[in-house]
């Protein structure tokens, strides 16, 4: 795993390049995230950095959880994260993470969770053809059909589509551009979309 931060989906826009093209970009509020912890190989058994992200209310943090924040030496937060890293070192608790650890035409991976749309049938869920439109004698139109064959093999093969939930999973989109940094105010702007709805967290990684 390689290091990365936590931030905020704001939403979609544009900009400009060089040659003067529309690009289209997704706002990222990145941080700051101060470090919560630090995973090491003798007291752990792996390495890794927990950065927490969010403002959250002292009064709805559990008491355990207060405890960990004010060794930190942090305010509350709402989102905590680990990450796996080789080399722990240049990080310590209470220190911050910026949008500064990424620069403009570095490729990212960025994880979110995906928006939920409910229960679905299989035609909106995978894409199934449907059954014929026509009136008179087909009333097949958009149910599953038959899932499986008779006796053999007698089963429902793995991995078959049947209408169900549809979204609010997690998932990551691999190698986004990073259009832009905003240091001044904690944004990147990643080139493309990225998972989730607005104001959900998402996480940026670097790639290995």
């Amino acid at each position: 795993m390689s290091m990365g931060i936590l931030g905020r989906k704001i939403g979609m826009t544009q900009i400009f390049d060089e040659e003067g093209k529309a690009v289209p970009v997704t706002v990222v509020e990145a941080g700051p995230c101060p470090v919560l912890a630090v995973r090491t190989q003798e007291k752990n058994g792996y390495t890794a950095v927990v950065l927490a992200f969010g403002a959250k209310k002292a009064k709805r943090v559990p008491k355990p959880m207060k405890v960990v924040f004010e060794k930190a030496g942090i305010e509350p937060k709402r989102w905590i994260r680990e990450f796996r890293i080789d080399d722990v070192t240049p990080f310590q608790p209470g220190m911050d993470v910026t949008a500064t650890i990424f620069e403009a035409g570095e490729s990212v991976d960025v994880t979110g969770v995906s928006k939920g749309k409910g229960t679905a049938g299989g035609m909106k869920r995978y894409g199934w053809g449907g059954g014929p439109a026509s009136h008179g004698q087909s009333k097949w139109h958009r149910r599953p059909g038959s899932s499986g064959a008779r006796s053999y093999p007698g089963r429902v093969f793995k991995g078959h589509g049947n209408p169900g939930r549809m979204g609010n999973e997690r998932v990551t989109v691999k190698n986004l551009k990073v259009a832009a940094i905003d240091a001044e105010n904690n944004l990147i702007l990643i080139r493309g979309a990225i998972p989730g709805a607005r104001n959900g967290l998402v996480m940026v990684r670097k790639k290995h």
